[in-house]
């Protein structure tokens, strides 16, 4: 436990520090620049921080799930799933530095949150604990959905990074939910909703 704990810390420094690198290519790097004009710019940037800021949360989440994780075939998947998350980080990350912006300064509260809803999740047993990521995930591909339609139509670099992205997320989601996630009760799935709309809203912009 305490080297998963080392490791853990070794890796929330790492999501939060801007060093994530990815062993996929990213999506991104096969179209052309864009020519936005500079409200659209800001507009792009705004979503892909929203984006960033939901993989630093994702990280955090995966991570304390996995550690509170039972079964080592449960934790091996959450722990492979976060490795994926980390590539969606470092896509966003170089998105924005493309379209000259910077991440969200609230990402240290947002991790620190997310890591304590990941640690709450796994400790109510491995079937919840599935079932967190199950409902995360269908939330999260609704947002990235929404954002491939709100970002400039011209912006086909971010487009294609975030179509990716909400791909991953779907078989993430039907991965847990065949290694048998429980589906939340409503309250918990509202809570969620309501938790994810506060962080879109603020990352947007700070």
């Amino acid at each position: 436990m305490i080297d998963e704990l080392i490791i853990g810390f070794d890796r929330a420094l790492r999501t939060l520090s801007g060093t994530a690198t990815s062993v996929r290519a990213n999506p991104g790097d096969r179209c052309s620049d864009p020519a936005l004009s500079e409200a659209e710019r800001r507009h792009a940037a705004g979503l892909m921080r929203v984006n960033h800021t939901g993989e630093v949360c994702a990280q955090a989440l995966y991570h304390a799930q996995s550690l509170t994780a039972r079964d080592p075939n449960i934790r091996r998947r959450l722990s492979d799933a976060a490795r994926e998350e980390g590539e969606h980080l470092a896509w966003t990350q170089q998105r924005l530095a493309e379209l000259g912006d910077r991440t969200s300064f609230l990402n240290p509260l947002w991790y620190a949150g997310s890591f304590a809803i990941g640690l709450a999740a796994g400790i109510t047993g491995d079937r919840t604990n599935l079932g967190f990521v199950v409902e995360t995930e269908r939330q999260v591909e609704e947002h990235l959905t929404s954002h491939i339609d709100r970002l400039p139509a011209g912006d086909a670099k971010s487009r294609a990074i975030v179509t990716a992205m909400r791909d991953d997320e779907g078989r993430h989601g039907a991965g847990a939910r065949d290694a048998g996630g429980s589906e939340l009760p409503w309250p918990a799935r509202t809570l969620m909703r309501a938790a994810a709309r506060v962080m879109t809203a603020t990352a947007y912009y700070v």
